[in-house]
């Protein structure tokens, strides 16, 4: 049996959620064929990163082939739908046609059904987050085989929308956790300030960066009370412009000007590996975000969390926005030093709202979950008919 494991994004912050599945599958099967697909040196520094050297020994590690598509849409065309991801699954069709299963963490992937008509491997799709936007339960999904579930809240919502179906799907946790400690609690700074994480998304609607990132980091700069880390979505500044198909929507990202560089209370740091790894998630004493869906990993530790409402959605009852009950919702920046001020007199405020949203939303064990994960696609395996 061969199973790949693809990576074809443009940044390398999904890894983490399926490469932990191949060490759990190598100890599980060692009979199987493991080849870890590749489509950027960074991704593979990423996965050797974060496997141990037997491991990779065991394995096959492909770099795919770009796709000539990349040069014919360019970079504008590629803001507004995944050009290069499709370039590149164009290009490396007969190798992926030629594994039993493929395991991946986005769903750019199942075009390898729906547009380029492969039938041979199962698609087998680990969402790489385990947020509340709508993205993330549109009725591709239907296209894989098998979807493995962080924990009830996704598995409850995709089943209401149709999107999976009964042998279809498994809740298996969060194999990130596995390589995370979650006990840590890494210094970001010098000092003993609180530490405010500004992470926004950036979806070109959603995304509170375009109408008051630059306030924020204004207004951090100007006071001595608290220390920032910015560390947006790692997507925010890989592109020039953002597009979404989904809200109609297209924006300009711009820079970050040198100047906030050079406050000592200040870190910028828009896609090292400390901004995939939960160096800054487990650090930083006060969340302040949109929509991403790093709040929920926020809450393995409940801590406060403030929500910025930068396109004046109506949130309240919309699943969509369900995080934004773990916190406080301000409209704008005016209203940030009072949302901080309630944070520090009743720092536990939404403890007990954080604890249960995320057991809802991580179904977590005593067994790690990428041993779950690799049992069920095992088990998956061994049931299905074969193409």
């Amino acid at each position: 049996m061969k199973i790949g494991f693809l990576y074809n994004h443009d940044a390398i912050h999904q890894i983490a959620h399926t490469a932990p599945i191949v060490a759990a599958l190598r100890a599980a099967a060692p009979e199987v064929s493991i080849s870890i697909l590749t489509s950027t040196r960074s991704q593979e520094a990423r996965v050797r990163l974060l496997l141990p050297p037997d491991i990779m020994a065991s394995v096959e590690m492909v770099r795919l082939k770009p796709g000539f598509l990349q040069a014919s849409f360019g970079w504008i065309a590629n803001a507004v739908a995944p050009f290069r991801r499709l370039a590149v699954l164009k290009n490396n069709l007969d190798l992926l046609a030629s594994f039993d299963a493929l395991v991946v963490p986005e769903t750019t992937s199942a075009f390898l059904k729906t547009r380029f008509g492969i039938t041979g491997p199962k698609l087998i799709y680990l969402p790489h987050g385990a947020g509340d936007r709508s993205v993330g339960f549109l009725e591709v999904t239907k296209a894989f085989d098998l979807v493995l579930l962080s924990g009830r809240k996704v598995r409850d919502r995709m089943l209401a929308a149709g999107i999976i179906r009964p042998g279809g799907h498994a809740i298996v946790g969060y194999p990130k956790f596995d390589t995370i400690d979650l006990g840590a609690r890494p210094r970001l700074f010098a000092d003993s300030k609180p530490v405010v994480l500004y992470n926004p998304h950036f979806d070109p609607k959603l995304s509170s960066w375009y109408d008051m990132g630059r306030k924020v980091l204004d207004w951090f700069a100007e006071q001595d009370r608290y220390n920032l880390v910015f560390a947006p979505h790692v997507m925010l500044f890989r592109r020039r412009i953002h597009g979404s198909v989904e809200h109609a929507r297209i924006r300009m990202t711009g820079g970050i000007p040198e100047t906030y560089r050079r406050y000592p209370n200040i870190i910028i740091d828009t896609e090292s590996q400390r901004s995939v790894d939960m160096t800054y998630t487990l650090g930083a004493d006060i969340y302040l975000g949109d929509v991403s869906s790093q709040i929920y990993e926020w809450i393995a530790r409940p801590r406060p969390a403030i929500f910025l409402n930068a396109h004046g959605a109506r949130w309240q009852g919309n699943p969509n926005y369900a995080h934004w009950r773990l916190g406080q919702v301000i409209q704008s920046i005016e209203a940030l030093p009072q949302a901080l001020a309630r944070v520090e007199q009743d720092p536990a405020d939404y403890e007990t709202v954080q604890r249960a949203a995320f057991e809802e939303t991580f179904s977590l064990t005593g067994e790690r979950s990428a041993d779950r994960a690799a049992r069920a696609i095992l088990d998956f395996l061994a049931s299905a008919p074969q193409a």
